[in-house]
């Protein structure tokens, strides 16, 4: 069958188009040119900012807990491209800056779930150890990286696939492994971007 791929390539286009625009109304704010594709799940989008020229992959979750933080406690940057299959959960802040690359499977949360009770089911014990969590601006976050509440990944930072991410990562760096530690720092040519 020619151009069937083609064609199927349209045929999401178009679907991912009609989805974003029945859904971005629903946002704290949804920047021009940003992409939703479903089958995606939303919670608490009233509280999660989404900026310019975003995608966010399929089986993918955004959830902004209800909490007493006025305004959006999710923010996701200009640029940004979230593969499918990621969770971002956020109580009270989990910021993503421009251009960051989350590939598949990536978990980021500023809380945890409470189970210092082991008579009730952990689900109905609530979240605690809540702290902030901050990526910076072209960071690269390989699959199924876990980034634990607290965290801040540096500018330009590179984390290498399954890494469990629990203490901070400084720009331009490069960290790998449960938990992650800092392998190399990329220090860019300076001499080959002079005229």
């Amino acid at each position: 069958m020619r151009g069937g791929a083609a064609a199927l390539r349209r045929a999401g286009r178009l679907r991912n188009r009609i989805y974003t625009a029945a859904v971005r109304g629903s946002f704290a704010q949804f920047g021009r040119g940003s992409v939703v594709e479903p089958p995606c799940r939303l919670s608490g989008e009233g509280r999660i900012a989404v900026g310019r020229d975003v995608y966010l992959g399929g089986g993918s979750w955004l959830l902004a807990l209800p909490g007493a933080e006025r305004g959006a406690v999710l923010e996701i940057g200009d640029g940004t491209q979230i593969a499918g299959g990621c969770t971002l959960s956020a109580a009270r802040s989990v910021r993503l800056g421009r251009a960051v690359l989350l590939a598949r499977g990536v978990y980021v949360s500023d809380h945890r779930h409470a189970f210092e009770d082991p008579r009730r089911p952990v689900l109905a014990q609530g979240v605690t150890g809540i702290e902030g969590v901050e990526i910076g601006d072209g960071a690269w976050l390989g699959e199924h990286v876990v980034v634990c509440p607290g965290v801040r990944i540096g500018r330009g930072a590179v984390i290498g696939a399954n890494s469990v991410v629990l203490h901070d990562v400084p720009d331009h760096a490069v960290a790998v492994g449960a938990p992650a530690r800092v392998v190399r720092l990329i220090v860019p040519d300076l001499a080959a971007a002079t005229p």
